[in-house]
């Protein structure tokens, strides 16, 4: 499997329950359109191992609290959830059928440090130490929908702030945000075409 190339470290559960998500994907995008048909065929790539991009930023640390906006059918927090089962994960979007996507996906494969909610960015309630998504929107306005949602005190390796997985050319979107930034280029640690112009960039 493409995941045990490159993180090594998964265990036997880890590996059974990315395996097992690939085939509950398969069968809700055959009710749900989650993903384009074209991406299905390469789920683990494109969804899987892609919300994992994150993973090569940070390992979050056990208590870590992160809110995934506009999470679809539950990227990129289901895969991380997998991997950080210490790191709790709270998944919104505003598409109700989603929303059930992920809470059925989660159940089944019993993720206790998974919750899901139908709602804006904007009406979330509570504080997070980290926002991730994947290109729901442009930066600067996605920015302003998490305003004033994450915590000033951090204990992670890295600060507190926004993670974000975008393609192409960022630099004028983080720019227009104002804030402090790194960007990790995904193809430094992903070896296939798909990761050319991939990167995670965090905003703090």
């Amino acid at each position: 499997m493409i995941l045990q190339k490159y993180f090594p470290q998964l265990s036997e559960n880890q590996i059974e329950k990315y395996k097992k998500a690939e085939v509950l994907y398969l069968d809700w995008n055959s009710k749900i359109n989650l993903i384009s048909r074209k991406d299905s065929d390469q789920l683990m790539e494109r969804h899987i191992l892609h919300s994992l991009g994150i993973a090569k930023m940070i390992q979050f640390k056990e208590g870590t609290k992160i809110l995934d906006v506009g999470t679809g059918g539950g990227f990129p927090g289901i895969p991380l959830a997998i991997m950080f089962p210490q790191a709790h994960f709270h998944l919104i979007d505003s598409i109700g059928k989603k929303i059930r996507v992920v809470k059925d996906i989660a159940e089944k494969l019993q993720l206790k440090n998974v919750t899901a909610e139908q709602v804006r960015a904007e009406k979330v309630k509570g504080h997070f130490d980290f926002v991730v998504s994947r290109a729901v929107t442009r930066l600067p306005i996605f920015n302003e929908w998490v305003r004033g949602k994450i915590k000033r005190k951090g204990f992670n390796e890295i600060h507190n702030g926004i993670i974000y997985i975008k393609g192409g050319d960022v630099l004028q979107e983080i720019h227009d945000t104002g804030k402090n930034f790194q960007i990790l280029e995904l193809e430094k640690f992903f070896e296939t075409e798909f990761f050319e112009t991939k990167k995670v960039v965090h905003l703090y």
